[in-house]
């Protein structure tokens, strides 16, 4: 049986560990400090960990916003969904682009991303000081220019039905680069999920709790925290792996999330008169 010196000694370093992941991921869940403890060699139960980390007040909560960045409300084509039961089983056969807000201390910018579906690996981003197509489209080049051409065969691209992805020259970039379109047809954002996600993902965990003084500040520090998401942080839909990882592999990823089941209230039927 452990001493209360020895107990106390494994939580310190446990505390340790768990401070050194989040001084990069701040907002890193409980499942993935589990995995990354465990991983490095330390051996800790799920319940002990959960424990320490309620004990210490470092639970994280999440909360969820939603902000509507998309005005679908124009005159461009726009083009029908090609994604619904859509298969992929290796990088770039499916690439999703979105588009969030960034506060800043004197109004907001906003942050264009193209993300590979399989990897959940960040393609392509960048930040601008308006909702112009232009910040899209400098996204768009940075994917296609960080992908060779021979790996982009048959590749489709999945937005909803902003102007951004609407416009000519965004359109005239993909057909260029004989990248296939898809776009959300009703509105519903679970039509474009895993964009919604990884957007998600960026603001709960490090963009809304953090202050930018102005767009240079703001440039720089999320160039920093791509690269983390990027390279640092296991995800659960992708086995654990980071989306540097995930990137290399091909065939189908264990997701180690659970859904959550949905049971029906049964209603008697009334009785006959």
């Amino acid at each position: 049986m452990k001493s209360n010196a020895q107990h106390g000694l494994e939580e310190d370093i446990v505390l340790d560990m768990v401070k050194a992941y989040r001084k990069e991921m701040p907002r890193l869940g409980g499942s993935k400090l589990h995995y990354l403890i465990n991983q490095s060699g330390y051996k800790i139960g799920r319940k002990s960990l959960y424990d320490l980390l309620r004990n210490n007040n470092l639970l994280v909560r999440r909360r969820k916003k939603y902000t509507i960045t998309t005005d679908s409300k124009h005159w461009m084509r726009k083009w029908p969904n090609l994604i619904r039961g859509f298969d992929f089983h290796r990088p770039n056969l499916l690439w999703v682009s979105d588009i969030t807000y960034i506060n800043l201390q004197d109004g907001f910018a906003y942050l264009s991303l193209i993300t590979d579906a399989y990897s959940h690996k960040i393609m392509g981003y960048k930040l601008s000081p308006t909702l112009e197509s232009e910040g899209s489209i400098s996204a768009l080049r940075m994917a296609i220019e960080n992908t060779p051409a021979n790996h982009r065969i048959g590749l489709m691209h999945h937005s909803d039905r902003g102007s951004q992805y609407c416009c000519k020259e965004y359109v005239k970039i993909l057909k260029g680069n004989n990248i296939h379109i898809s776009m959300t047809e009703n509105g519903d954002p679970y039509e474009n999920a895993l964009a919604e996600r990884v957007n998600g993902i960026l603001k709960s965990e490090w963009l809304d709790h953090e202050q930018y003084v102005d767009y240079k500040q703001a440039n720089k520090r999320i160039c920093r925290i791509i690269e983390i998401y990027n390279t640092l942080r296991p995800h659960l839909s992708c086995d654990m792996l980071t989306p540097e990882q995930a990137y290399t592999e091909v065939g189908k990823l264990k997701k180690r999330w659970k859904s959550r089941k949905i049971t029906q209230k049964k209603i008697p039927l009334p009785k006959p008169v």
